[in-house]
């Protein structure tokens, strides 16, 4: 039905339908230039073609200063907090697991670099002993972040310690930003909770290193790998068993069985055994002769995480062969 306006014309009347419209099963909506409409955006997209990748440095530029008066980052990793809990990391590093290191000067002084390490432990002490050899021993000190899964996620104020002293969820995103824009130390275990989990009689054999996600990590962000070999986390809080229908009930990834856990519930998180400790850093993986493309190529990407796993696996088996005591090295 149609209205006449006072000029003559025909218009049509508010409300109405035509033959044309989606509702009658005439076509969809469409832009200007007759792409079709996907709800997002009324205005074409440009074409790959027609848009340059933005340039790194320039994105680079982007980014805040890094203020040093400040005491959290952008990460949630809190300088204050680390200080609080330093001097029990420090008690832990120097008297209880007697940490001794070799290596720490292959870490990178400047630029981004992603240490790669075996994982073991109920509650793994591996990490924060890494972070503290190089708070203690590197010739330039620098913050570590770690990616890695976020286990107390649903336990309130578990999860915000471990975010304050460095942990990043493991996503590509974060570890991008971490190690290419950035350009910061990041740690990751690639065993995951296959690591930790290990039974004590499974000790120092280590898993497979996933899928090679931090290798394709690497070479998109452009940086070295650093393997790094652990010795002591495995007699310092050992797995006896596992309570399955434990693990369900609390929602944890696993529910272990040891001298110190569940008969002493959360005390249990410092009753670590006096394991001698010793951290290997080995020579950085240079991955200058590839590119960022060549993370999508699966052979070397999975070549290159195996060789890691192997260096790791030979430095861990010496140190083993060499040690004389569990408790005193």
């Amino acid at each position: 039905m149609t209205a006449r306006s006072p000029s003559g014309r025909s218009t049509k009347r508010r409300g109405s339908l035509s033959a044309e419209s989606p509702l009658l099963g005439g076509p969809l909506g469409s832009s200007s230039n007759g792409a079709p409409f996907d709800g997002l955006e009324d205005t074409p997209r440009p074409t790959p073609a027609s848009t340059p990748p933005p340039d790194p440095e320039l994105l680079r530029r982007l980014l805040p200063a890094t203020d040093l008066e400040r005491t959290v980052d952008d990460w949630g990793r809190s300088e204050r907090v680390l200080e609080l809990v330093e001097p029990l990391l420090n008690f832990y590093y120097r008297y209880w697991f007697r940490v001794e290191q070799e290596g720490v000067e292959h870490v990178p002084e400047s630029g981004g670099a992603l240490l790669v390490g075996n994982h073991s432990g109920a509650l793994p002490p591996d990490a924060p002993m890494v972070m503290q050899a190089i708070r203690n021993e590197h010739p330039a000190p620098r913050p570590i972040y770690m990616l890695g899964e976020h286990w107390f996620k649903g336990y309130p104020g578990a999860g915000m310690l471990t975010n304050k002293v460095g942990l990043v969820p493991a996503h590509p995103a974060n570890a991008q930003r971490l190690l290419g824009d950035e350009e910061r130390l990041a740690m990751v275990f690639p065993e995951g909770q296959k690591g930790s989990r290990k039974l004590y009689w499974q000790r120092y054999r280590l898993r497979r290193f996933g899928r090679g996600g931090f290798v394709r990590a690497a070479l998109r962000a452009g940086v070295p790998i650093v393997p790094v070999a652990i010795v002591g986390a495995e007699e310092a809080m050992p797995i006896f068993a596992h309570a399955r229908a434990l693990e369900r009930l609390t929602g944890l990834i696993y529910f272990p069985v040891n001298h110190a856990f569940p008969h002493f519930g959360l005390a249990a998180a410092l009753m670590y055994l006096p394991a001698k400790f010793k951290i290997r850093f080995l020579e950085p993986l240079d991955l200058d002769a590839y590119g960022p493309e060549d993370a999508d190529d699966l052979a070397l990407v999975s070549s290159l995480s195996e060789e890691v796993r192997r260096r790791i696996q030979r430095e861990v088996d010496r140190l083993l062969a060499s040690r004389t005591s569990v408790w005193f090295g």
